[in-house]
């Protein structure tokens, strides 16, 4: 059994990991990652319904590469945590206009409903879910969103990732973390108590894909998103929900 102060280990270990090797271990680095980043991005401002004006919590923020082009995106006041004290160290000198802390996930220091909205970008398949859903309930105002970008479990390529013990460390992933079957994953979030909930498939461009190829593979990528069951093998999936009013 998995405790949480193995979990939290594994996070900070993870955490330095990254400050050795990013931007490489998100495949943000390529040109194919750097079109994914900035779609995904888009995604989370839009169906989160990210807004100037508004108090913004990123949970896992990393080194703040999602934070700052989310701020780009909406001008909102965003506070970003991470367990990695090396990470929050790299995101306070990339956007100092936020506010950077280490923090853990599953007992934050925050009051109750201080945040109109709570995002985060492959980060949920990371945590312990239950816990961490209840946090992120606790820290939302009344009708305050989350959303967020995470693994697609049905997709092949991160079923192997995921569930492969040998690859699973080559890839430089902590023992513990998983990827979402959405379904599934659309009834914790009401189980939890939120409502609004919506989990989708999104994302056929890998980001090994030549730049000369990336437009065709998007165009193909969007239509197969719109193609039942076809779409259900896409390598991430949206999560959004909210706080009952």
């Amino acid at each position: 059994m998995v405790t949480e102060n193995d979990r939290l280990a594994a996070e900070v270990a993870h955490g330095r990991f990254i400050h050795e090797h990013h931007p490489e271990l998100w495949d943000w680095a390529t040109p194919a990652g750097r079109q994914r980043l900035h779609r995904r991005v888009d995604m989370l401002c839009r169906w989160g319904r990210l807004e100037r004006g508004e108090r913004l919590l990123e949970i896992g923020c990393g080194t703040g590469l999602v934070t700052e082009l989310v701020h780009a995106a909406t001008g909102a006041s965003i506070v970003g945590i991470d367990i990695s004290p090396e990470l929050v160290a790299e995101a306070k000198a990339r956007l100092p206009q936020a506010t950077f802390q280490v923090e853990n996930a599953f007992r934050m220091s925050f009051p109750n409903a201080s945040f109109d909205a709570v995002y985060g970008s492959s980060i949920l398949h990371h945590l312990e879910i239950e816990p961490a859903l209840a946090e992120i309930m606790r820290v939302l105002r009344p009708g305050g969103r989350m959303v967020f970008a995470e693994p697609n479990m049905l997709n092949p390529q991160i079923f192997v990732q995921k569930n492969v013990p040998l690859i699973k460390r080559w890839l430089g992933d902590t023992p513990h973390e998983t990827a979402f079957v959405r379904w599934s994953f659309a009834r914790r979030l009401r189980r939890s108590g939120f409502t609004g909930v919506l989990v989708f498939p999104f994302d056929f461009l890998h980001p090994l894909t030549p730049r000369p190829l990336i437009p065709m593979v998007s165009a193909l990528g969007a239509l197969v998103e719109r193609i039942p069951l076809a779409r259900e093998i896409a390598g991430s999936c949206v999560i959004v929900a909210e706080k009952p009013a």
